[in-house]
């Protein structure tokens, strides 16, 4: 269904308004937790691109709320002028991110001859022990590896031949992504253990321990890394695009007040929507530096945000199990047995969103953190949706 707003109407027509605008609300406030980490993202690949007398920048507040604020007003100014600039940073990011991916992969196999590492083994296959610690790890690379197709059906309304060229894409793309990330994988662990893998940069601290050895050639390292950057920003900017349109379509539906859906008169883009959307993602970010590290932060936001999003995967996989009625149409077994497995690696997630994978000042500090934030986001939402609805009667 080619629909603007993507799975806000999807879970609209299965289920109702209420869960519609939960997933639309859930889903929100997760792009805007991923986006208000973008300066700690981008400050912590700088640094690696810059070199080692650059590594204290991952840690001052004053650059990342410098960086920070830049790159909102930046993409603040692309969504404005919509897809039709949007597409090159997109696809300028997705060009940048395959030569900097190529550029891992092969890594390992110049350490190999150069004897700079002794095995290299990523096809490798083995029984993962079951342990809390593997399920925990387990169900973020599902949540954070293996999805994000439907959130270009968001803007569904403003592409040609959505329903073809999306489905298409994904028919391309998902081999292609597996094979990235395994062979990715194997190159990180190549060259740095698991407790010491950079949560905010592994690519470009893998990118600066391998190409170091290499003289003159291990320059290019700081172009892979900048490479990087550009694909983070390019992702980002994905994100924010899709999340100015959230509010806009709930205000077509009189959930949220009509001021979001005021249109900018030569590009006909939700503007107040994005001012909104740019102010919040900027203080949040903001905000989650305070008494914490750079790493804790990135975990907080990173784990906060896993719930919101898990929570809209929850509403996509019930929708063949239980919402198919309501097209008139049955799902096939095969579709429902995959639901059924992604419905429970999403609850899976949800339940180790409060157990850090790194170390932090405080495990219970932590878990109270992602909890407080969750439950008073959502209690949030569904203050808005009832005073919207009352707003509409």
């Amino acid at each position: 269904m080619p629909l603007e707003g993507g799975l806000y109407q999807w879970a609209k027509l299965a289920f109702n308004d209420f869960v519609a605008f939960m997933v639309a609300w859930n889903l929100w406030v997760f792009a805007i937790s991923i986006l208000a980490g973008i300066g700690l993202t981008v400050t912590t690949n700088m640094s690696y691109a810059i070199g080692p007398h650059a590594a204290w920048m991952k840690e001052s507040t004053l650059i990342i709320t410098v960086v920070s604020c830049v790159l909102v007003v930046a993409m603040m100014l692309a969504a404005t002028r919509g897809l039709g600039l949007g597409k090159w940073v997109h696809n300028a990011g997705g060009l940048m991110l395959i030569i900097t991916f190529a550029a891992l992969i092969l890594l390992p196999l110049f350490g190999l001859v150069r004897g700079t590492i002794g095995q290299y083994h990523p096809f490798a296959i083995r029984i993962p022990t079951f342990s809390a610690y593997n399920l925990n790890v387990g169900s973020k690379l599902a949540l954070g590896a293996l999805t994000g197709f439907e959130y270009i059906a968001i803007l569904a309304g403003e592409t040609k031949s959505p329903a073809r060229n999306i489905g298409r894409s994904v028919i391309i793309a998902a081999p292609i992504i597996a094979a990235m990330f395994i062979l990715g994988t194997g190159s990180v662990l190549a060259f740095v253990s698991p407790n010491d893998v950079d949560l905010i940069g592994p690519i470009p601290q893998v990118l600066s321990i391998g190409f170091g050895s290499f003289g003159w050639v291990g320059k290019v390292v700081s172009l892979a890394i900048l490479g990087v950057v550009v694909r983070q920003i390019a992702l980002m900017s994905i994100y924010f695009a899709g999340n100015t349109r959230l509010p806009m379509v709930a205000g077509w539906d009189r959930l949220l007040p009509g001021w979001f859906t005021r249109l900018h008169p030569g590009y006909k883009t939700p503007v107040n929507s994005i001012l909104f959307v740019g102010a919040t993602t900027l203080i949040l970010g903001l905000l989650s530096l305070t008494g914490v590290g750079a790493q804790e932060a990135f975990q907080l936001l990173d784990n906060a945000g896993g719930v919101f999003y898990a929570a809209t995967y929850l509403v996509l996989f019930a929708i063949p199990l239980f919402g198919m009625k309501a097209f008139g149409v049955k799902a096939p077994v095969w579709l429902k047995v995959a639901c059924a497995s992604g419905f429970v690696v999403s609850v899976i997630y949800i339940g180790f969103t409060v157990v850090p994978i790194i170390e932090v000042e405080s495990r219970l500090r932590f878990a109270v953190k992602i909890i407080s934030v969750v439950v008073l986001a959502n209690a949030i939402g569904v203050t808005v949706y009832m005073l919207g609805k009352r707003r509409g009667v």
